[in-house]
């Protein structure tokens, strides 16, 4: 898929004052020669390159591009010198940008070494200077995205780790760059693996909470999920680990940015289209149906939103009509955000169903049991207590389950809990583990 992704830049302003401050300092190349540290031929091409005329260097490097590739990369990987080193990255990044061609040059040096050209850049990740680790991962992000080969061999971790570090940065640039970064690498689907491989989800969904109706960073954060989607095995469980179909929804009912919707639409549209069976359920308990019906009334300036927002409808339309009342409670279960919904204060819901909470070693009785013991929220508490209340009434082996599964202590404890619902719920619960003959 990469290849139906735009390939970005990183622009940041605090990134630019500091090129600006790097680009036009002199490197004593002729010192280097003396010390034996670059070569004759190296010290040659250096002086040619910087006598370059205003003009660019498309032209100077139409004819021996390769070679200069060559030579910045080699120098990036054997010399040391912070300032050395930053000047040359300006000169890579400038390359770069003057047009993304370019960019294949560089890529043509792993016929040199298998190394390269991304290990020099790698190795400025880890350096003690701002501007090397800013300008090397903006570099790393270029090059990553415009490598056409994949090489083999090639192992980027370190550059991924790196970035999911910056993401936590205090300071907003650094956080900035990382997120562009990230937008670029998730073009590419070994990097979206890698990095849903990380905790760096859980910090975007951090960042995401906490971005303050800021519209860019939103949309920026959303396009990293629109972008991990596109992934079948993240599709199918993103959702059920970090409960994004309703956070996502808070953040488009609140923004003010078309884009932001429509970054959030597309990625519903890929949840529905990649894994089905696992999103669907949880769209409509979330109320997303609705959400998406009353969007159908606005004008858009993007023709692929109407689009996206008649596709997801006609889809959910047609689930919900199948959608049974036990998979709308399995999806409440599985969202952790228990409500007084028909399914639970349904007597005849509990005589059908109260079996299926021991299916799969009791999967679904054992979430309900972590969730009494994790959550705060006082009607998850009296809605969860209360579904245990009704499973140990309707099945005769279910006082012997809960004890089992360690959750008969914690109802014993919400009997004394500051919430007057809880403690109610807590209390028919332990009478019904307490009543000896199972009343059917």
């Amino acid at each position: 898929m990469a290849d139906v992704f735009p390939t970005s830049i990183v622009a940041n302003p605090y990134l630019e004052e500091l090129t600006n401050s790097i680009r036009g300092k002199a490197i004593p190349w002729e010192g280097y020669h003396k010390a034996s540290l670059i070569t004759e031929d190296e010290l040659r091409m250096l002086k040619l390159y910087e006598s370059r005329t205003q003009q660019g260097s498309s032209q100077f490097l139409s004819q021996d591009g390769y070679l200069f590739a060559k030579l910045f990369i080699t120098l990036l990987d054997k010399l040391v010198r912070v300032d050395t080193l930053q000047y040359l990255l300006v000169v890579v990044d400038d390359i770069i940008e003057e047009n993304r061609e370019h960019a294949n040059l560089f890529h043509q040096t792993s016929t040199e070494s298998p190394k390269f050209p991304y290990a020099p850049f790698v190795k400025c990740l880890s350096k003690d200077d701002e501007f090397l680790t800013l300008k090397a991962s903006k570099v790393l992000s270029s090059l990553i995205c415009t490598d056409k080969s994949r090489h083999e061999g090639v192992d980027l971790s370190e550059f991924i780790n790196w970035i999911v570090t910056q993401l936590k940065s205090q300071n907003t640039s650094t956080v900035d760059i990382a997120v562009q970064n990230l937008e670029s690498l998730l073009t590419v689907s070994e990097c979206r693996q890698a990095f849903y491989q990380t905790n760096g989800v859980s910090i975007l969904i951090s960042l995401l909470k906490g971005s303050n109706g800021n519209p860019q960073a939103q949309y920026q954060l959303i396009f990293c999920f629109w972008l991990l989607s596109f992934e079948k095995n993240i599709a199918a469980e993103i959702n059920s680990k970090y409960d994004i179909i309703p956070i996502f929804m808070d953040v488009a009912k609140t923004t003010v940015k078309e884009k932001v919707i429509r970054a959030v639409i597309s990625t519903y549209r890929n949840l529905i289209e990649k894994a089905p069976e696992q999103n669907m359920a949880a769209m409509l308990v979330h109320k997303l149906l609705n959400f998406v019906d009353n969007l159908t009334t606005r004008k858009w300036s993007d023709a692929d939103v109407p689009d996206d927002l008649q596709y997801i409808k006609a889809e959910l339309e047609e689930n919900f009509q199948s959608l049974t009342t036990f998979d709308e409670y399995v999806s409440e279960l599985e969202s952790g955000k228990l409500s007084w919904t028909p399914p639970h204060q349904s007597e005849q819901f509990w005589q059908q169903n109260f079996a299926r909470l021991n299916e799969n070693d009791f999967a679904l009785l054992r979430v309900l049991a972590r969730l009494l013991s994790t959550s705060s929220d006082p009607v998850v508490l009296s809605v969860g207590t209360h579904d245990i209340g009704q499973y140990v009434k309707h099945y005769p082996n279910g006082k012997k389950v809960v004890q089992e599964i360690g959750v008969k202590q914690r109802i014993m404890e919400l009997m004394a809990h500051e919430n007057s619902d809880v403690r109610y719920q807590a209390l028919l619960a332990v009478q019904k583990l307490m009543v000896n003959a199972w009343d059917a």
